[in-house]
């Protein structure tokens, strides 16, 4: 008995956690997509009523303008992030002065809850207190900066709070990975005549693949279930010309009392993600078999 106890010790001790995560995760996971197929509005109702909440879904118009504006975000978000976080990984790589200090700025961003960067580019992109106002004392009467109150330029503002705060990861990400890169490699280029420009482009990135991929994962996720950077910055407005599927999941839920249908929104959102994390997995798993 005591030899199966300490044998067994590890997993009586993480059962527990386990147990929570697979109920409170997973089991949830599976009850929302059940809910999905369900006539729930206010309460839950557990008949089966098929697709019908997904068809309902895909015929609302303020869904699709909820993906539309995802779709924007993401890519602006993804690509942005990315050109940043490269080139101040670059720049970081050069062994500059005050390197320590300038990557503690650039990260710095990303400590911050996404509530707090959206009240603080909420208050920068005013155009009674921020931008526009200080360009107006300086005497530039005409100059306009209203994206935030603009129906057609408010979803820009989330990108550029979105980017304000998660470039500098990326950043970090990209400085880990050209600090494992043997010198030799960068060494032997120089000494054949290659310039630093072209070393970095079709040497030492192309070997980065697995940090591209690693960021652009994790900065899609972000980008799916964005919803407070949203909420403190726009709250979806002026009317729904911000609006992501995050926030109309929740508007659906708790101010509509439509639980089937945001349910379903969800369903989609999961799908998605899947949709990124399952094929980048395999792909890191079929690499390290090659590899090994």
């Amino acid at each position: 008995m005591f030899y199966w106890l300490q044998k067994n010790l590890p997993k009586i001790v993480i059962a527990p956690s386990f147990a929570v995560i697979l109920w409170f995760v997973y089991g949830f996971v599976l009850w929302t997509f059940y809910i999905s197929l369900t006539k729930s509005k206010m309460l839950p109702r557990y008949e089966f009523w098929g697709i019908n909440q997904h068809i309902r879904l895909w015929s609302n118009p303020r869904w699709f303008n909820a993906v539309e504006n995802l779709i924007i975000f993401t890519v602006l978000f993804v690509i942005i992030c990315l050109l940043i976080g490269i080139i101040l990984s670059i720049l970081l790589d050069q062994k500059i002065r005050a390197e320590g200090f300038l990557r503690t700025v650039y990260l710095y961003p990303m400590a911050l809850s996404f509530i707090v960067t959206g009240t603080a580019w909420k208050w920068i992109l005013n155009p009674t207190m921020g931008i526009e106002k200080l360009f107006t004392d300086w005497g530039f009467t005409n100059f306009t900066f209203d994206w935030l109150v603009n129906r057609d330029m408010s979803i820009y503002t989330i990108v550029i709070a979105a980017v304000w705060q998660s470039s500098g990861f990326v950043m970090a990400l990209f400085l880990a990975g050209l600090r494992s890169i043997d010198d030799e490699i960068v060494k032997a280029a120089k000494i054949d005549g290659a310039s630093l420009y072209s070393i970095y482009i079709t040497i030492i990135l192309p070997m980065m693949r697995p940090v591209f991929m690693s960021s652009i994962v994790i900065l899609l996720h972000i980008s799916i279930k964005s919803y407070d950077l949203v909420i403190a910055l726009t709250a979806g407005g002026p009317g729904i010309s911000s609006d992501m599927p995050a926030v109309f999941m929740t508007q659906m839920a708790f101010h509509r009392s439509q639980i089937g249908l945001a349910s379903a929104s969800a369903v989609m959102m999961f799908l998605t993600v899947l949709a990124i994390v399952v094929p980048y997995l395999y792909s890191e798993l079929r690499r390290q078999d090659a590899n090994s």
